[in-house]
């Protein structure tokens, strides 16, 4: 010890003697993965945003050339519901056909027979709902945004755990001979 010179402890971005260089190239394999997932999200929320938007707009579009609304009447009285929201009950409209139809639809509880509902039919006298709305496609937009940006999310972090569970494993490892096998029969 006596004639050996001082060496000072291992600082960051040096070089640690200890440290193989397989683990430093693993920590640059992890940190280009969280690069290329902190790259890739702010990509992929606005474009599943604007596909989903596009997507949405013209299904409301679709819904608004193939829906109309008219009024039905309650055929029986609403039945009363504990909680405040709607119930079934059947109702009586007239079609596109002008032909009148009977069908089971969401009203509040509660109602008289003979009370007049909005409902929504379709071309072939269906009873549907509304049309989409500027506030649903927005809603189904974003929410899809936020799909895209936890799928990229996980499928880093999906990539990354497979790949220290192979490296832990020794199966990828540079120079451990247990990489992908040779093809079998000739030499």
């Amino acid at each position: 010890m006596a004639g050996e010179p001082f060496r000072s402890p291992p600082r960051r971005g040096r070089r640690d003697p200890l440290r193989r260089r397989t683990d430093r190239l693993r920590g640059r394999l992890g940190l280009g993965l969280l690069l290329a997932v902190l790259a890739a999200v702010p990509v992929a929320g606005p474009w599943a945003a604007d596909r989903a938007h596009r997507h949405f707009s013209a299904t409301a579009e679709d819904q608004a050339r193939t829906r109309h609304r008219t009024t039905a009447v309650l055929v029986a009285a609403a039945p009363h519901a504990p909680a405040p929201r709607p119930v079934q009950a059947p109702v009586r409209y007239t079609g596109p056909d002008g032909g009148t139809r009977t069908a089971r639809t969401a009203v509040e509880p509660g109602l008289p027979a003979r009370s007049t509902v909005p409902v929504w039919v379709t071309a072939d006298g269906r009873l549907t709902g509304p049309p989409l709305t500027g506030d649903e496609i927005r809603s189904r937009a974003a929410g899809w945004a936020l799909v895209a940006a936890l799928a990229v999310a996980g499928a880093g972090a999906l990539a990354y755990g497979a790949g220290a569970c192979c490296w832990s494993s020794g199966t990828w490892r540079p120079g451990s001979g247990n990489g992908p096998a040779r093809p079998r029969g000739g030499r």
